[in-house]
């Protein structure tokens, strides 16, 4: 589904991918760990097409994207659903205004569809009868899920996931990992999980990627990732300085 060739992108003489290649096949959910600043959230916008690489090339679904125009790279972006770090909220906007966002711009859904499909996220999430509430008043976990409604709101065959359990205390943060495998297998989506957090890693994961330099250091499954004796992956889930 996603197929990332010999990427590189550099920012002001700083080199943050060098030759990256990782590909993930339909259905699965890839995990991709990292020590903060190493490029993750780099190579999540350049999938999406919110960056340019410098160099490589960008397949989604056996398409090219990276010579696209904004028209024609605005037709791929309708298949991706992304939830943020900060979950990206519009604060003047009410729970079920901030999920039927994409779908009031791009379809000609009636009023009465609109809301009967935002009843319909919402209760994926556990969020039934929200609709009417404003970001201010939602607690941390509370905006993660309406984040992940508005995701998936378009029925996307990709979700970018980006550290989606920042900032939440640890059983809320469970909640959301197990929400996210979850919707994976309801939802039957392809998707990316950016993270340090090892829980989230483990609970979401059908294949893991370490980033390290620029590049992919490691890849495999939870259980190869376990049982890794690659120095920098060990390091990593042992949480060694």
């Amino acid at each position: 589904m996603i197929q990332v060739k010999n990427l590189y992108k550099e920012f002001e003489g700083h080199q943050v991918l060098e030759g990256l290649d990782l590909e993930v096949e339909k259905g699965d959910t890839m995990v991709i760990m990292g020590r903060s600043g190493c490029g993750k959230s780099v190579l999540l916008k350049l999938i999406m097409g919110l960056l340019k690489p410098d160099d490589g090339e960008i397949w989604i679904d056996g398409k090219e994207t990276t010579d696209l125009d904004d028209k024609q790279m605005d037709e791929v972006r309708k298949r991706f659903g992304m939830v943020f770090q900060s979950s990206a909220l519009f604060d003047s906007l009410t729970v079920g205004e901030n999920v039927a966002f994409s779908v009031s711009r791009h379809t000609d859904m009636s009023r009465e569809e609109i809301a009967r499909l935002v009843a319909e996220k919402l209760e994926l999430v556990d969020l039934s009868g929200t609709e009417d509430i404003m970001p201010v008043d939602l607690s941390g976990g509370m905006k993660k899920r309406v984040s992940l409604a508005r995701a998936i709101s378009m029925d996307p065959e990709i979700v970018l996931y980006d550290e989606p359990t920042t900032g939440l205390d640890p059983v809320t943060a469970e909640e959301i990992n197990h929400l996210i495998a979850e919707l994976h297998d309801r939802l039957e989506v392809t998707s990316i999980v950016v993270t340090h957090d090892m829980n989230s890693a483990f609970v979401t994961a059908t294949r893991m990627a370490m980033m390290y330099d620029g590049k992919i250091a490691a890849e495999g499954t939870p259980d190869d990732f376990r049982q890794s004796t690659v120095p920098i992956v060990r390091q990593f889930l042992k949480q060694i300085p």
